[in-house]
Formats: structure tokens, sequence, C-alpha cells
């Protein structure tokens, strides 16, 4: 099929949605014709450099700023006091949860190395950060709190507010029989699961340029994020200003998996400057500071009691889970959002009986977390998995067989869970089944088994992805700002070509082309007609950005509602200048036609300049202007997914590596199959990485160990396999476009396959490993471990 053809449905209509069209950001992201915050020019502006805490706990004592100010070049140097000391803080309306502010700039306590001081402001940026080497703080050192196990013996909090250290702890599902149901089941296990603290690290890091323009009496922000209308919420509440003072602009944004999903200290720091000084200014975070500073992701801990019945069947599961969540919490959605997750969806596509779950979220003097992409799954299906693997092995039981006889059928929709939630028709049994026969016709098992030369593992995982989540899901975690709804609007201008806003923020997803698509099948138009522009806070009167798999359902369902109501003003022209009715008029190919009317009818675009230069000859069209505002807030829905991959283990070094790798996918009706690939094999190759080689350490003193690609191992190209995409479509009753979200899924299926395929390379060594990220030692270790366990077998034999 021609990429500039749409595909053909039932009844021979056409619909540009399914087609493979081609991504129409590409090109100009290719050849370097996208224009990101660094390139946005302004040959004015100054430049911010920060001084930051070398220490990670500390009392500040003093700062001096004099010897900086005297530098040549510097404009100014700013600490919190000179901005009266604003603060951003994320609250949930709950009891459980203890709020925190979060200083734009450090002024009575640091707490995290990196944390920000000072603001030295200069002409250029080599001024700005020699200066502020010139800028010296005295600390008194405390010791830090770095994980859970420091919180008993440590003299002194991270915050006063909370001397336990604990920030958030939720007791989120009870059940008074679970322990007898354990206590009489055939096996128990008793596990512990661990992630590892990882970074975002997009290949744009954070960066704002902010000017305040007198004539408008406005503030204008042009920033990296994915949530410009939060962002200027965040300034405009932390400066004391109106909402209306603000705008925020994110112009073409190279990447966020959910740093940019919070609003960054610096960001307001720097509007505060623009503001106070009158001077535009700009930051640029350097990889460094990405790396050391900015908001981390996923370290978690979960302690499981799980029980199965002689079939291998779930009998119960009882969880204790806890998140190191860092110095503060993100602004808006706050430390809650992973303890939350993560108690909430553990079970996911598992029937698991009776079922308990406490989740806290507690303070370390490292940077604070935010909801990094996947936001808990990947360790609750790390979990589950792992849970299946163990019990599979321990009943003598094949481990897809026991994964089928856990898994909710069709027949079983919907479905509602004993964590409360309801699943919505999905395809999970077929997934798992399409995805085992894939693997068998692609030979991996006789490759696993093949000759004596590294050990090889195969890892099946099947699991759920929640989407879309609109404001009656996001209401119940009772967070102060409550996201879920989103608007949009489409308006047709005198030559027919479409412009739609909307308040979602792309950053690689590939909007532009999706958008287009919708809208265009119900115009009738081609996708090249219809345009989308985003991440402007001054176009769309609110949205809520892109993050947790919601903006083609969200806000491309709000695309298509306003498209809806459009179209039905096109027909109502339409059938006027056709002599005929509304309801028998049809939009496509560009044209207007009376239903069963072989002639060329209308073309839309002579429509569309009757409505604005003749719109005296109509009598039935009162609104004179083609537009429409469209509102979509579903209550999120669930996408699925069951990943499977190969791996080879390296018996003398520990060295792992992925050979090939398998998804099959339902996301509902796939707008793109193009993008649902790209997003699915990005996903993927995140979710490696964390099994695998991300992970930011830290010494007993709380100084990062991970400060550049060096220390801190993000893959490339090589380390990535062949990943194999295949779709199963279960349309969604629940959106407008029977799509489901699914920008997450390839990120959390795939720590739980890698991890899996591990331990079934080491199946010989009766050695497991039950944490990510796996490094050679790691796997050195279990297969010393097994060799000894062997040994000892041997020897008792004998």
């Amino acid at each position: 099929m021609s990429a500039g053809t749409p595909r053909a449905n039932a009844g021979d209509a056409k619909s540009w949605v399914g087609t493979r069209l081609p991504r129409r950001e590409d090109p100009r992201m290719l050849r370097g014709a996208a224009r990101f915050v660094d390139d946005v020019p302004h040959p004015h502006a100054c430049h911010v450099a920060f001084v930051r805490s070398p220490v990670a706990a500390g009392r500040i004592t003093e700062i001096g700023t004099a010897d900086a100010r005297s530098v040549p070049g510097v404009l100014a140097v700013i600490t919190s006091e000179d901005l009266g000391h604003p603060a951003l803080t994320a609250v949930l309306e709950r009891a459980e949860f203890v709020p925190t502010a979060m200083p734009l700039l450090a002024h009575d306590r640091v707490r995290y190395v990196g944390e920000p001081i000072v603001a030295v402001v200069a002409e250029t940026r080599y001024i700005a950060e020699d200066a502020a080497e010139h800028v010296w703080c005295e600390i008194a050192e405390t010791d830090p709190v770095l994980s859970l196990a420091d919180l008993a013996g440590a003299a002194t909090s991270v915050h006063a507010e909370a001397p336990d250290g604990v920030l958030v702890d939720l007791q989120m599902f009870t059940d008074e029989l679970l322990g007898d149901a354990l206590a009489g089941a055939p096996l128990v296990l008793e596990e512990t699961f661990r992630s590892g603290r990882v970074a975002a690290a997009p290949i744009e890091a954070r960066g704002c340029l902010a000017e305040w323009q007198a004539r408008d009496e406005q503030l204008v922000l042009q920033v990296s994020t994915q949530v410009p209308h939060q962002v200027r919420t965040g300034v405009a509440s932390a400066l004391g200003i109106a909402e209306r003072q603000v705008r925020v602009i994110a112009p073409d944004v190279g990447g966020g998996f959910g740093l940019k999903c919070v609003v960054g200290r610096e960001e307001v720091v720097a509007a505060a400057i623009a503001a106070m000084l009158r001077v535009p200014v700009r930051w640029s975070e350097d990889r460094q500071e990405n790396l050391t500073a900015a908001f981390h992701g996923h370290e978690q801990e979960y302690r499981i009691r799980a029980g199965f019945d002689s079939d291998g069947r779930f009998v119960g599961v009882d969880a204790d889970i806890v998140c190191n969540i860092g110095a503060y919490s993100a602004y808006p959605f706050s430390c809650g959002v992973e303890p939350l997750m993560a108690a909430t969806e553990l079970p996911g596509v598992y029937k698991v009986g009776r079922y308990a779950a406490r989740a806290r979220g507690f303070a370390t003097n490292k940077p604070p977390t935010a909801p990094y992409r996947g936001v808990s799954r990947p360790q609750v299906v790390l979990v589950m998995e792992r849970l299946l693997d163990k019990a599979a092995r321990r009943l003598g039981i094949g481990r897809v067989e026991i994964r089928r006889r856990n898994t909710i059928g069709r027949h079983e929709f919907p479905y509602t869970g004993p964590n409360g939630i309801t699943y919505e028709l999905g395809s999970y049994v077929e997934a798992l089944d399409r995805c085992a026969a894939e693997v068998r016709h692609a030979g991996w098992w006789e490759r696993r088994d093949a000759g004596d030369g590294p050990l090889r593992g195969i890892g099946i995982v099947n699991f759920s992805e929640r989407t879309a989540y609109g404001t009656a899901t996001m209401g119940l975690r009772r967070m102060q700002m409550t996201p879920g709804f989103d608007v949009s609007h489409v308006r047709m201008d005198p030559s027919g070509d479409v412009v739609v806003t909307s308040g979602t923020c792309g950053h690689g997803q590939g909007h532009e082309t999706t958008f287009a698509q919708i809208v265009a099948d119900r115009l009738g138009v081609h996708p090249e007609r219809v345009k989308l522009r985003q991440g402007d806070t001054d176009l769309t009167s609110f949205g809520w950005g892109t993050w947790g798999s919601r903006s083609l359902v969200i806000g491309g369902g709000s695309a298509a509602v306003a498209s809806r109501r459009l179209a039905d003003q096109l027909k109502v022209v339409a059938a006027e200048l056709l002599e005929a009715g509304p309801g028998d008029i049809e939009l496509a190919d560009g044209h207007a036609r009376v239903r069963g009317v072989r002639d060329a009818g209308l073309p839309i675009d002579e429509i569309a300049a009757t409505v604005h230069f003749r719109s005296h000859t109509l009598t039935q069209h009162e609104d004179r202007l083609l537009e429409a505002r469209g509102v979509t807030d579903p209550p999120g829905m669930f996408s699925n997914a069951t990943h499977a991959a190969l791996v080879e283990v390296d018996r003398g070094t520990g060295g792992t590596r992925v050979l090939d790798y398998l998804v099959v996918e339902d996301c509902g009706v796939v707008v793109n199959p193009t993008v649902v690939d790209g997003q699915v094999r990005g996903g993927v190759a995140q979710g490696i990485a964390a099994a695998l080689y991300e992970e930011l350490i830290y010494s007993p003193e709380g100084q990062p160990l991970a400060g550049t690609f060096m220390d801190y191992l993000v893959p490339t190209a090589s380390e990535i396999p062949p990943v194999t995409v295949h779709h199963i479509e279960t349309p969604c009753d629940l959106t407008e476009t029977g799509a489901k979200g699914m920008g997450e899924g390839g990120t959390i299926g795939a720590p739980a396959a890698v991890l899996a395929a591990v331990n079934d390379a080491l199946r010989e060594y009766d050695a497991e490993i039950d944490h990510i990220p796996v490094r050679p030692a790691d796997v050195v270790r279990a297969l010393r471990r097994g060799d000894a366990a062997d040994a000892v077998r041997q020897e008792e034999t004998a």
C-alpha cells in the first residue's frame, strides 16, 4: 500500500487510520531544521549557571557571592533571599501524605548533591560558569540518609515534618482472610525484588529561555517540557502572579520519558530572574547536571508473600512496597505517584485471589524522583512474572501454561479484581498464546538448547498497561491538581486547510502525523491538509500535556470530537448547495457528495470559501466560520502485550547480550502502525537498558558515582536486538477512536522479559537473580553459588 493511500476498510470505505503514513515530523528532525530550546534565537539573552551543593546533607551557614559579582560580564548573583524564598509544593489531599516544600534555591539546608543554591547570571554561558566557581558556600555537613536502612539510625531526618522519613504511607488494600489463605496454600513464596535508580537521559537535556515582554505584560517561557500548562501554573504560583501573565511554549522537544512532566526548579528560577531583571535569560542543562541533579526514577523494593494452589493458580498476594523518592515531592504529581501505582496495579492481568498491599515513599538525600516512563509498572510486572516463574519451577508446570491458568480470559471481561479495578475487554490470553507460537515458529527453543557454548535463556512475560487516565480515575489519588481531560479546537480556513490545537505536548511520539490521520478521516480531507499546533498555553485554553500514554486517546479523542462537529457544519452547508439533506452528505477524498450519487460533488475547499467569503448566500449556516471544540475525559483503559526475550550469557565474564526480542501487543485501534512499532521498539530499548545497563549508584557519603555516560551505561544500537512487533486490535468502547494508549508498554515489559531470560539461562545452575540491573558480576556470583550448591549436593549424595 502506498504511504499516501488510505486503507480500505469493510464496505470499501477508506480510512487514513490504520495507514502506515511516514511521520511528517521526521524530515525537519533529520535535516537539522527542527527548533529546540537552544535553537530559539535571541542574540541578547543572558545565561544562567547554578552553584550546586557539593554534599548530600547539611545546614547552610553562609553564602559568599562578592567575588562572583565582581567578575566582568556578570549581571547578577541570585540567592533564595533575593527571590523571596519561593518554593514549589506538591500536595496529595490524604492524611497519609506529608507535604514538603521544594525551595527554588536552597537557603537553610541542602538535601542532595547537586541541589541548586545560587544562580549566576552573565552575558555568556562561559562567564556564568566561571563566575559560579567564585561563589562559596559554608555547609555544616551531616550524615546522609540514602536508603531505608539508614532511617533507623539517622540523627537528622531529611525533613523535620517527617522525622521517620516517610512522606506517604498507604495501606491500599486489606483482606482479613488473606493470612489464612496463605497459611493453607500448598506453595508459599516469600521473596524480595529490587530495581535500581535510573535517569531518563533524553537526547535533549532540560533547558529554557525566559523573557519579560513589556507590551503584553507577560513572562514568556520557552521550555523543553511535556506539560506546558503545569509549568505555567508552577511559575505563576511561585512568583505570585496571574497565570495570564505567563505564557509557556514548548518548541520541538528532544525526549522526556517523564523527566519533563514535572516542573523543574531551575526553569522557574530562570523565569523569576527574567521578570526581576527584565532581561532575557537562557538556561541549558549539561549532561553532568542531567545525570546527577535532575529528577530520577524507579528505585524500589518489593517484599512479597504469594500463595499458589497445587495447579499453580494464585491463592493470594501480600505486598509491602517501599519507594526511595529522593529529597522532595516533584510538582505537581507528588511523591505518591509511584507508591500508589505500585500498590493499585500490582495484580495486572492475573487473577490473584486475595490481595493486600502497603506502599510507602520515603525521603532520602538523593535527587527527587519523577514519574519516569512506566511509573512503577516495570517493577510490578517484574514482580508478578518472577513469582510465576518461581512457582512454575517448583510445581513442575510450564511457564506459558502457568500464565494461561492465571490470566483473565476473554469470557471474564469486564473483570473486577481485588484491587478494585475493572478491566475492559482485552486479549490477554490471545496475546500470550500468539507470542508463544511466534517463539516456537522462530526457532528460539532450538537456538536456546543448541551447543555447549554460552548459556542461553528465554523469558516470556504477560502484562497490561493502564493508559489515558481520566479525571475520575486520577481523582482517586486526591491530588490537589487533578489531571485527566483534554481540549482540542479544529478550524478550517477559507482554502480548506485545517488547524488543530491541542493541550497535548509531543516530544517524539509522532502527534503531528497521527492527529492528522484522525482528523482527516472525519473531515474527508488528506492528512497533509491538517496541521497540529500544540505546546503553547496561549493557543489552548488548558491541557494536561503528554504523559501516561494519554495523548492520542484523550488529545486525539478530543480532536476527533471537534472534527466530527466540524464535519456536521460542512454537511449542513454542502446539503444546501447540493439541494440534499445533511444526513445524505458524505465527506471523502476532499469532496462532499450526496450518498449514492456518482457525480463529483463539491470540493471541500470550495465549501470553505463559500462559508468565509459568501456567507450571505447561505441560509442554513449561522456560525459564519468553520470551527469546533471537543473535550474528552475517559475513565482510563488497559492495553496489553506479551513480550519474549532470547538472551545469551557468557559463562566466564557474566556478560549478557539480548539476541532477539518479540512483542505481541494490543492497543486497540492502531492509528499508525509505523508510529506504534517505533514507540514499542524505543520502549523495549529503554527497558533493556534498565534490565542490564543503567543504574545511578551513590557512595556512602551520598556522592553520585555516575556523572557521565562513561559511568552511566546508556545502551547503543549495538546492544539492542531486532524487535519484531505483532499487533492484535481489540477496539476500546471507552474512547472516541477505539484506540488505547501504548507509549510505555515497551518499557514496562522489557525488564521482566530480560530478567526472566537471564534466569532461564542459569537454570542448570539452580541460581536466581531477583533485581535489576543485572550486572556481569551478579551473574558470576550466581553461577558460583550454583556451582557451590551443586558441589554440596554431590557430596551429600556420595
